[in-house]
């Protein structure tokens, strides 16, 4: 029997009288891509910290990749890796020796971290400016070189906590593919991070975090469906088919210039199924069918009463 990548139950983490985590449970199964979101003092970073022995948990027990949290906090070092907000590039180093630099606290013997290092230069496609200081980098570079470093030592999990914040699409696509290639070899991913899109393109499961809960935990489509407002159109070919679909239906929102009829569905596939069927058996026509959900976005907001920083940002 395999061990799930990550296994916490009930971890509490109070700072004076803020509680900041209230006894969460998480269950990450290996190779895949687990996020976690919420707002700003969610808890989202505490969690982090506590899972990468950054700092004790009140209370709670968890295993990661094995280790136990509280009975072997150097197994658990020892198998994974963490990318945080904010860089740990030494500027005052090229990008080469913050590498080597990494290899040597992980304790490899130099020829093989500095073939390590090579290998990750070329990976990361960093090997043009090995030699150049981090301060010349671009955002994207950095972020980049800041991985590389996470992954000197081949972890098992990698942490990593908003690793796309303040980066450009472009160099935020290149960091997906990244962590796409990452699982693909067996790695998991525990990804924090407030771009509701990172986590639709990225994650396999995603918890929701606020006020130091766990609110709702499954896939992206699973938490879409929670949200009302999810709809199936139809187009007719004619307005006689639209007027008896409308009949048997029982739904008033149709649009006769349009020959579009809304229907209210939870987007599972038993429920277009079932429209369809009764469509059927009344030999009405149907031109075409699409499914509207809510995204990501709306359930962030229906859970937590807060928009994320992404969408704040394309408010201004």
């Amino acid at each position: 029997m395999t061990h799930p990548a990550i296994s916490a139950t009930g971890l509490r983490k109070s700072y004076g009288d803020k509680v900041v985590l209230d006894g969460i449970d998480l269950h990450v199964p290996a190779g895949t891509v687990f996020s976690l979101l919420g707002p700003n003092g969610a808890g989202k970073t505490t969690t982090v910290n506590i899972l990468s022995t950054l700092t004790g948990a009140d209370a709670g027990t968890a295993t990661v990749a094995g280790a136990d949290l509280a009975g072997d906090p150097d197994g658990v070092r020892s198998v994974i890796g963490l990318t945080g907000q904010f860089s740990a590039v030494d500027n005052l180093l090229t990008g080469e020796e913050n590498l080597f630099l990494m290899a040597d606290l992980h304790h490899l013997p130099r020829r093989a971290g500095r073939r390590r290092a090579a290998e990750l230069l070329d990976r990361f496609d960093l090997a043009d400016v090995a030699k150049k200081t981090p301060a010349t980098f671009s955002g994207g570079m950095r972020r980049k070189l800041d991985l590389a470093m996470t992954l000197i030592g081949d972890p098992k999990v990698i942490f990593l906590d908003e690793p796309t914040t303040g980066l450009d699409p472009r160099s935020r696509r290149t960091m997906w593919q990244i962590i796409r290639d990452l699982v693909s070899s067996g790695v998991t991913i525990f990804l924090t991070t407030q771009y509701l899109e990172e986590a639709d393109q990225l994650a396999d499961r995603i918890a929701v975090l606020d006020g130091g809960r766990v609110v709702a935990e499954g896939t992206p489509d699973e938490l879409k469906r929670l949200v009302p407002g999810g709809h199936m159109q139809l187009r007719f070919p004619d307005s006689g088919s639209l007027r008896r679909a409308t009949h048997v239906l029982q739904v008033s929102t149709s649009d006769e210039d349009a020959l579009a009829l809304r229907v209210p569905t939870d987007g599972t596939l038993t429920a277009l199924r079932a429209v369809l069927d009764r469509l059927d058996a009344e030999a009405v026509t149907v031109d075409s069918l699409t499914v509207h959900t809510p995204d990501l976005d709306d359930v962030f907001l229906s859970l937590t009463g807060h928009r994320t920083e992404e969408t704040k940002e394309l408010a201004r």
